[in-house]
């Protein structure tokens, strides 16, 4: 055990040096932006990454919220279980997200895509949709991004082909989002 333990954080730490801090700074920037302008930022994920996009919303909805400023608009598609499986059992899991979306996007909101293959089906309806309207698209990728990849308006690929260690790193990239964010909170920069 003590041994794997070793390796895989070898190979976790070594994952994470090959990242691209450039567009960990757009992708900080987009979402700036929009709080500055008041603009929603949606985030949506299947399996692990579905738990991931829960985590963000947490982070960066309670963790970036300083008394007397305002607040971040962020909310998860995959919270509300009911309106998730009636669009799958109604329509089509490939929708679920893009259907939410048709409620609730508006142009200049962010969309937040979280997925380790950049493939999953639904992920990439929901990103044709989110770009038919103007929203900026982010992709949180893991593997060589997929489909999504080229689909995102900017994003950040994890080039590991582990899912757990794929999904170690998007919880880094989102506890270091929500805590510089919170930084630039609190020390009033607009």
């Amino acid at each position: 055990m003590n041994s794997y333990f070793k390796q895989y954080s070898r190979e976790l730490i070594n994952t994470l040096n090959t990242l691209t801090i450039a567009n960990l700074e757009k992708v900080f920037e987009v979402l700036w932006e929009a709080y500055k302008k008041n603009k929603k930022i949606y985030v949506i994920g299947n399996g692990g990454s579905a738990a991931t996009a829960s985590h963000y919303v947490c982070d960066l909805g309670k963790g970036t919220a300083v008394p007397g400023e305002k607040r971040l608009k962020i909310m998860s598609l995959n919270d509300n279980v009911a309106h998730m499986t009636a669009i799958s059992n109604d329509i089509s899991y490939n929708e679920v997200f893009k259907e939410q979306l048709e409620n609730l996007l508006e142009p200049e909101d962010v969309l937040i895509c979280i997925s380790a293959s950049g493939n999953s089906p639904n992920i990439v309806e929901a990103v044709n949709y989110a770009n038919s309207i103007a929203v900026t698209t982010i992709g949180i990728l893991g593997f060589n991004g997929g489909k999504v990849k080229e689909l995102t308006t900017t994003n950040i690929v994890v080039d590991n082909f582990n899912y757990g260690q794929v999904e170690d790193i998007h919880l880094i990239l989102g506890h270091v989002i929500s805590q510089y964010f919170r930084k630039r909170i609190t020390a009033k920069e607009q």
